[in-house]
C-alpha cells in the first residue's frame, strides 16, 4: 500500500521551511502509527508518501488503514495550525512479495509494490484505489466502483482498478443523493 499527500511540493513554497518540515514530520508519524496499529509493516517513507506492508490474509486491515489516511491527514492538529488542508491519495495491490534488509532498512520487491505505487499516482485527491485481486479476495469494503484508468507504466492496459470508500462514506453520499 502508498499513500502520498497530495500538494506537498505546494505546501514546500508556502510554508516556512521549518513549519513545512514539522508539518512533514506530523503527517509521517502519524500514518506509521496509524499503518502499524493495523498490524502493518511500514517499509519507507519518501518525503511525503509512506509505503507499508501487510502479510495478504490481512488485505482488508490495509485497505483500511488507507481510508482511515484520508480523515487522519485531513484532521492533523498542526496543519489546523497552519491554515492548510490536507489530501491524500493511496494505492494498494495484493500478490507475492519479497521482504528483507536493504541498508538496514525494511523493504519490498514485487510488483505488488510497483502496482500501488501506480494506482496511488492515478488516484485523483480524496480517493484510494484498489487492484482486482484485492476485489476479488473480498478486501475492499462496500461495493468497489471499477475505474477507468489511464495507462499504467510498465503494466499495460489490462490492469483494472476499484475506487473504495469506507461504508459510512457510501450511506452518507446515498443520503444526500437520494
Amino acid at each position: 500500500m502508498m499513500v502520498d499527500l497530495v500538494g506537498s511540493t505546494r505546501l514546500a513554497h508556502e510554508l516556512a521551511l521549518e513549519h513545512y518540515a514539522a508539518l512533514m514530520g506530523e503527517f509521517v508519524q502519524v500514518l506509521i502509527l496509524s499503518f502499524e496499529a493495523r498490524g502493518g509493516q511500514v517499509l519507507q517513507h519518501q518525503g511525503d508518501a509512506v509505503v507499508a506492508l501487510w502479510p495478504a490474509e490481512r488485505t482488508p486491515a490495509g485497505v483500511a488503514a488507507a481510508l482511515e489516511a484520508h480523515e487522519r491527514a485531513a484532521r492533523l492538529g498542526l496543519a489546523e495550525v497552519l491554515g492548510v488542508q490536507l489530501q491524500v491519495r493511496a494505492g494498494v495491490a495484493l500478490g507475492p512479495v519479497v521482504t528483507g534488509p536493504v541498508g538496514g532498512q525494511p523493504s519490498a520487491y514485487g510488483l505488488p509494490v510497483n502496482y500501488a505505487r501506480r494506482l496511488c499516482d492515478a488516484a485523483e485527491p480524496g480517493e484510494t484505489l484498489v487492484c482486482a485481486a484485492v476485489v476479488a479476495q473480498g478486501s475492499a469494503p462496500g461495493v468497489p466502483v471499477d475505474r477507468p484508468l489511464p495507462p499504467l507504466r510498465g503494466f499495460g492496459a489490462h490492469c483494472r482498478a476499484y475506487q473504495v470508500a469506507p461504508v459510512a462514506a457510501r450511506v452518507t453520499e446515498r443520503i444526500k443523493a437520494g
